[in-house]
């Protein structure tokens, strides 16, 4: 069987920078400001430096992308459009990959919050189709309780019920995993802004590979996974990373902080 014909998730991540002028043309058209000047403007108005600004005025500058086969084994991992991260490519090649592995779910973590709208909305402005998602609106991925769209953050709090305070970087960290490593979501503008994309893409690459450890976890928890091959698949992919460590700065980053798994209350 073709490698490709194996993928069975495509586990994600997005990181976004707000489209300034455009921020300005819908909200503050009259003023002329420039595209910082209204970013500031909008915040100043929230009466908060790091209030979020909508999704709808973010377009990506990071999309990572781990394929996973059917029996949970990390196929491979990287950064679309890499090394120029230019948004319209990168989403182009996310639904592409979408479209091309059409039996394969989404996995993420806030994708129903974050990520897939932003996807949506930047297929909407590069004017991107995708019929393998949008034209399957009944029990497809646009489904919130569908299989093919699973949603780590809305799965592990009852969709909605609760709140996890802490989000991936606390739940990969319950598993021993690295989880955020000195750099943070509110941290990518300022990155985007003295051109360190590749810090950026590095840190979603992170990110994605502490949704792929809780995604396995969650897996042990539907009882579609046991718990000794769920150990034995982390160990495998210990390996895996230190195979292509030397040649992939953010993998060995991650492994340098790869730890174990200790579930005993108060660890130190």
């Amino acid at each position: 069987m073709e490698q490709e014909e194996q993928t069975r998730y495509i586990v994600y991540d997005t990181e976004s920078v707000v489209d300034g002028e455009l921020l300005g043309r819908v909200l503050y058209r009259e003023e002329g400001l420039t595209g910082e000047a209204a970013i500031e403007r909008y915040l100043e108005e929230q009466g908060d430096p790091d209030a979020f600004i909508p999704v709808a005025f973010q377009v990506p500058v990071a999309i990572s992308v781990a394929r996973v086969s059917s029996d949970y084994r990390l196929l491979d991992i990287s950064c679309l459009d890499d090394p120029s991260f230019e948004p319209m490519e990168m989403t182009r090649l996310f639904w592409a990959g979408v479209e091309h592995y059409r039996a394969a779910a989404l996995v993420d973590f806030n994708g129903r919050g974050f990520d897939i709208p932003l996807m949506t909305l930047n297929a909407f402005r590069f004017g991107i189709s995708c019929p393998a998602y949008f034209s399957d609106d009944r029990f497809g991925h646009r489904y919130r309780y569908t299989d093919k769209h699973i949603d780590l953050m809305d799965w592990l709090t009852e969709y909605g019920a609760s709140r996890i305070r802490g989000g991936l970087n606390l739940l990969a960290k319950m598993l021993g995993k690295p989880g955020k490593m000195g750099t943070s979501g509110g941290q990518v503008a300022g990155l985007y802004a003295e051109g360190k994309l590749r810090e950026i893409n590095d840190y979603c690459m992170h990110d994605v590979l502490d949704t792929y450890f809780v995604f396995l976890r969650s897996r042990v928890l539907t009882g579609e996974l046991p718990l000794e091959r769920e150990q034995a698949l982390v160990d495998e992919v210990r390996d895996w990373l230190v195979e292509r460590s030397d040649e992939t700065e953010a993998l060995r980053v991650y492994l340098d902080n790869f730890g174990d798994w200790d579930p005993t209350p108060f660890a130190s």
